[in-house]
């Protein structure tokens, strides 16, 4: 373990001590997934966290779908084993992070201004951290919780988790046997609204009940090669170029599914400011930094990500392809492939390189009214309201086990931080009290679930 001893590491007093600690450690093994298999992995990670797991007496397994590209999986008993069980899982990886445009050491785990930074502080080593602290805590002091936790954290969840959760499911569905319900990350965080009735802001916390569906492809346009002083009406650079504008100009329409509506009807009781289908920016303003997420889920979307056209200037290439980035609702998937197809027109080939589901959980049942009476019983008074995630999760690969997943990292966060913009993003950071709550919400959680 080296560099992450955990003879080494300071002694802690409580859950959320750990898991600050923790937290900083995982951000400081660098598990940075390019995609393409180049990076560095994420046994490392997976190997500190088989550590701290077996210095309390547990006995987690490891599994590899590639060389590097580790799991770790562990079960909990609970007192009523035959209740169906939970799965709580995180991801060890984290997208790259360009050390130049950062102002800290992405790798560093600084922490200061309050606030942990560093690459996966929010996406996701902070949730990874909560669960990790409160399984220790709960191995350390013996007790169960209601029911049987599966205790998953995977890789490869930021190239679609076919490396990760994908194979853990394949190869192991066993280690999953009786549980009917998942909580992952992207849901539980709070925002600030001002309430109607008493003038004042209030918290309101969303807990994610849907996530859109994922269509990665690959635009390949064909044509003829020639000399770059010749016309040619057959330019596949051209072909491409309008098969990128037309999908660009595409108006993808409204469509507001019932996670979306309960978060508009609630923020909308809480503000006091009606919303309609035809008219949403009002309140979309409300939602500080949350609108990002929320925005992205009022239809499907298409966002090109990557080009890749030609050799020689003078040289006019017979082929050009473009990466493009989809997410569909809830059945959505064939339509979107094919407007995507009709507009790329006939010279352009669409390939699908990755492909996935789209969710929608129910907004009620025991499950969310644990989740629901964990935040309030930390913050009372706050709201709980329901939301669907723009981008996916490995709930996603558990619901091929007829798992029903949600998103619920708890995370009490300052009216004034751009939220959304830490995800994959530059200078990524996290209150450090923000997982001390987190830490203490799903403390009750696991007692009340």
């Amino acid at each position: 373990m080296t560099d992450h001893d955990l003879s080494t590491a300071p002694l802690t007093t409580t859950a959320e001590d750990e898991a600050v600690r923790i937290c900083r450690e995982l951000i400081q093994i660098d598990t940075s997934n390019y995609g393409d298999g180049s990076g560095p992995g994420e046994r490392e990670a997976a190997e500190y966290v088989m550590g701290l797991l077996q210095e309390v007496g547990l006995d987690p397994q490891l599994t590899e779908s590639d060389p590097g590209r580790a799991s770790v999986v562990v079960r909990t008993e609970g007192r009523d084993s035959s209740r169906p069980g939970l799965v709580l899982h995180g991801h060890l990886d984290v997208v790259p992070a360009e050390a130049k445009d950062w102002s800290v050491d992405p790798f560093a785990a600084e922490e200061k201004d309050g606030m942990i930074w560093g690459r996966g502080a929010v996406d996701m080593k902070d949730m990874v951290a909560m669960l990790l602290a409160n399984l220790r805590e709960l191995a350390r002091s013996g007790q169960q919780p209601p029911r049987d936790i599966v205790w998953a954290f995977f890789a490869d969840e930021e190239a679609g988790g076919v490396k990760g959760a994908g194979h853990v499911v394949s190869a192991h569905p066993e280690w999953f046997r009786g549980c009917t319900e998942a909580i992952s990350e992207v849901g539980g965080f709070s925002i600030t609204l001002p309430d109607a009735a008493t003038g004042a802001d209030t918290r309101a916390y969303l807990l994610q009940t849907a996530e859109k569906g994922i269509a990665w492809l690959r635009l390949h346009a064909h044509g003829r090669a020639g000399h770059g002083s010749v016309p040619n009406a057959e330019n596949a650079v051209v072909r491409l170029a309008q098969a990128i504008a037309a999908i660009d100009a595409h108006p993808w329409p409204r469509t507001y599914i019932a996670s979306v509506r309960g978060l508009f009807d609630g923020v909308a009781q809480i503000t006091g400011v009606p919303w309609h289908e035809d008219d949403v920016e009002s309140l979309l303003e409300r939602l500080g930094g949350a609108r990002g997420f929320v925005e992205g889920t009022l239809r499907d979307t298409a966002n090109f990500s990557m080009l890749d056209a030609g050799y020689k200037h003078n040289v006019i290439p017979s082929a050009a392809s473009a990466s493009l980035d989809c997410r569909f609702l809830p059945g959505h998937d064939q339509e979107l492939l094919d407007t995507i197809r009709k507009l790329a027109g006939e010279h352009v080939e669409v390939e699908i390189l990755h492909q996935d589901v789209a969710l929608e959980a129910p907004g009620e049942g025991e499950l969310v009214e644990s989740m629901k009476r964990a935040l309030l019983k930390e913050d009372p008074g706050a709201h709980v309201l329901p939301y669907c995630l723009s981008g996916g999760t490995d709930n996603k690969h558990l619901s091929r086990l007829g798992i029903t997943g949600y998103g619920f990292a708890p995370l009490q966060l300052p009216s004034d931080l751009d939220f959304v913009g830490m995800f994959h993003g530059v200078d990524e950071r996290v209150p450090v009290d923000s997982i001390r709550f987190g830490t203490r919400v799903l403390s009750q959680l696991l007692a009340d679930c």
